[in-house]
């Protein structure tokens, strides 16, 4: 958390880096268009976005998103350039902090980008280069090559750690058993988990987390809850084809 309040307490000339693309991508200005819309943007290095240099495995690039220097964010989207389908996820952190880390597939090289949309209705955008060989969106995940998806789909398993992001809140880590399809395999149509939610033991909703066909092949997520979990978790969700998910997590904090 050092190095979020270090960004609190810097000037606003120093944190904000303004709204020329630091990248240089040529297909930012459609994307800004397409997924932010009117509102206000600004590149803003409180917006964290890390991943590897190369990607050895296309068909799941690890990538970690914080936007912990930024108070009252209501959203975060994540966008890949040159992906043929470019939204990733839509993140609502509601009572989480705002930060997760995840998987995706990447198609070529690209920008991978966090849009952050704070209470006041701006964007902060920050994002990483990704090199890569390719070829991510457009092969079939093992689960559907071998035909096993269909013995596995919708399972749920998850864990509680200490976060190494905050020493007063939890790590959530969740695995849901689904293949994650594209659509851009001939014959096998976009089947992907399109919302999952965490809910406390009372019932409230912690987080809101929408996915998109990009996520990597039986996602593996992990969110950042305030204090300590009391009680068990409840996780929810669908995919865009009406199944859904109903599973608890237990309270077991893990070194």
């Amino acid at each position: 958390m050092g190095g979020a309040l270090a960004w609190l307490a810097a000037p606003p000339a120093v944190r904000a880096q303004g709204d020329k693309d630091p990248l240089g991508s040529s297909q930012w200005e459609d994307i800004r268009r397409e997924f932010l819309g009117q509102a206000p943007v600004v590149f803003d290095e409180r917006v964290q976005v890390r991943g590897p240099a190369f990607a050895e495995d296309p068909m799941a690039v690890p990538v970690s998103v914080s936007a912990l220097g930024l108070s009252d964010v209501k959203q975060i989207a994540v966008i890949v350039d040159r992906n043929p389908i470019r939204k990733v996820l839509d993140f609502h952190p509601q009572l989480a902090l705002p930060a997760l880390s995840f998987r995706f597939k990447l198609e070529q090289a690209s920008p991978v980008r966090a849009a952050v949309r704070t209470g006041d209705g701006v964007w902060h955008v920050g994002g990483t280069w990704v090199e890569s060989t390719g070829g991510g969106c457009t092969v079939p995940g093992v689960t559907r090559s071998d035909g096993s998806w269909a013995s596995t789909l919708g399972q749920v398993s998850g864990a509680l750690f200490e976060s190494p992001l905050d020493a007063q809140a939890t790590r959530l880590r969740l695995r849901v058993m689904h293949p994650m399809d594209t659509g851009l395999v001939a014959g096998v149509p976009a089947f992907y988990i399109n919302r999952l939610a965490v809910l406390d033991e009372g019932g409230r909703e912690l987080l809101l987390f929408n996915g998109h066909e990009p996520l990597s092949e039986n996602p593996v997520l992990s969110f950042e809850l305030p204090g300590r979990v009391q009680g068990a978790l409840r996780v929810r969700g669908s995919d865009n084809n009406g199944n859904r998910f109903d599973a608890a997590i237990g309270r077991r904090l893990l070194p």
